[in-house]
């Protein structure tokens, strides 16, 4: 089954489970965010891709430079292990993460969680790549990626369940676009997918066949 699938069950279920107001103001949230123009500004294949020096779940330092001596780098961008279109994704990554390693990429996802947290999320879902902790967003926003949750979005999300503050460990409530880069080995940027629409993702499919073109 396609990650667009999964996503779109994912977003008929909701429907039964969230509350009609929340779902609307959601909505509102996601239409104002596309028209900030972020996605458009975010950084596009052929630019250089920002360095970058990041722990991991169990606090090693990961780095760009190093990834890239072993060949192309698939740098994947999600909000938190709160997100259940973020977790629906690393699952379709992992599940395609043979075929990437196969076409000799290594795949990495990043996101603004604690350490902690981001500990967490690889336990829970059982993932096998690096999962990055990029606490106050220094590294999302070197790729144009950050925006600030709408002030009247922050009481939804934590009648919700969803404690920005605790997960990121600081209550800025930025966030990055979920987001997908396919970096060569020469470190230039051959593949982006940007979208405000946290509810689109690059399918494993696509990433695969990215990969193996370069």
């Amino acid at each position: 089954m396609s990650l667009s699938t999964q996503i779109d069950a994912l977003k008929a279920g909701m429907a039964d489970k969230v509350p009609a107001e929340a779902l609307q103001a959601m909505g509102k949230a996601a239409a104002d965010l596309a028209a900030s123009g972020i996605a458009e500004t975010a950084l596009k294949a052929g630019a250089r891709a920002p360095a970058f020096e990041l722990p991991d779940a169990e606090g090693s330092i990961v780095r760009l430079s190093e990834l890239l001596k072993d060949g192309p780098v698939v740098l994947t961008f999600y909000r938190g292990q709160w997100c259940p279109f973020c977790n629906l994704t690393l699952a379709a990554l992992q599940h395609a993460l043979p075929e990437i390693r196969e076409a000799g990429a290594t795949l990495v996802a990043v996101s603004p969680q604690t350490p902690q947290s981001t500990a967490a999320t690889v336990k829970a879902s059982a993932i096998d790549f690096p999962v990055l902790s990029d606490a106050g967003n220094h590294i999302a926003r070197s790729f144009g990626l950050v925006f600030s949750l709408a002030t009247d979005m922050r009481p939804i999300y934590r009648d919700l369940g969803v404690d920005l503050p605790a997960f990121n460990g600081d209550a800025s409530y930025e966030l990055p676009l979920a987001a997908t880069y396919v970096i060569g080995q020469n470190g230039s940027v051959a593949y982006a997918f940007v979208d405000s629409d946290y509810t689109r993702r690059l399918e494993p499919a696509e990433i695969v066949r990215i990969v193996k073109a370069l």
